[in-house]
């Protein structure tokens, strides 16, 4: 064999390898943005956002009236998760550090500080598949287009690393 060929298959042979560990490691100990487990269950994440969230955020997913105005405190109400608020425009990465982490924690690792956000952290009492069920469940009830639309802000945030 020339040398040639020979490093072009140790070449390959790396970059599948190094593909596959980082398809294959827990979400926990990759490098960058957490992404969506390949498997969720919507049906699951509808029971747990019964239980962990529809008491702000409503049974239906409609959010607190006024929603865009702040409260005394400086944070604002919790918003409608349904088609007509705003979470569809963040992508999966921050999405679900904003559930694990709570608001403030998760924007001031994003360079966003002094901002008050009445959003606490699941962190200690959801698991993070339990975390991606229920961001699958309201993602379920968004239109196609919208699902389309926020699958592309997801593409984009993974490729700038998460911000």
């Amino acid at each position: 064999m020339k040398t040639g060929t020979i490093f072009a298959f140790v070449l390959a042979g790396i970059v599948v390898t190094g593909a596959a560990v980082v398809w294959l490691a827990p979400s926990g100990t990759q490098a960058g943005p957490p992404v969506q487990p390949r498997t969720t269950n919507v049906e699951e994440g509808a029971v747990l956002y019964a239980e962990f969230c529809a008491s702000c955020h409503g049974a239906e997913l409609e959010g607190q009236p006024n929603w865009r105005v702040p409260n005394e405190d400086g944070t604002l109400p919790a918003p409608p998760h349904d088609e007509t608020g705003h979470t569809w425009h963040h992508g999966d990465a921050l999405l679900f550090d904003y559930t694990k982490q709570g608001g403030e924690a998760a924007l001031e690792a994003r360079g966003v500080s002094d901002f008050a956000s009445g959003m606490p952290g699941f962190g200690d009492s959801l698991s993070d598949q339990q975390i991606w069920d229920i961001l699958a469940y309201i993602k379920s009830t968004w239109p196609e287009r919208i699902r389309e639309m926020q699958a592309v802000r997801t593409e984009s945030e993974q490729m700038q690393g998460g911000s």
